[in-house]
């Protein structure tokens, strides 16, 4: 009879590799759930993007020469998104 690829070794100490997995998606839908609940129904999506996009241009408005040149360098080295029109990259 061949050996069984599941069984454990002999010895002590040994051990084999176990087939494991969880099925997560009922949890992910019930974080996703408590996590919209937590926003509330008044939260707009849209607007909170925009706000965040506003943050983002005054965060980097008003900068001088070396510091503009450090973001663009940021920019071109993908460490910074640029600054976009709003939308989403096609």
């Amino acid at each position: 009879m061949p050996p069984d690829e599941n069984a454990a070794p002999d010895g002590p100490g040994g051990s084999a590799p176990i087939d494991f997995s969880v099925d997560l998606s009922s949890h992910e839908t019930l974080r996703r759930a408590h996590a919209l609940a937590a926003l509330g129904p008044d939260w707009d999506p849209v607007a909170a993007l925009r706000d965040e996009e506003e943050a983002h241009r005054l965060l980097y408005s008003g900068l001088d020469a070396e510091q503009q040149r450090l973001y663009d360098e940021l920019v071109s080295a993908g460490v910074l998104p640029g600054r976009g029109d709003g939308r989403a990259p096609a």
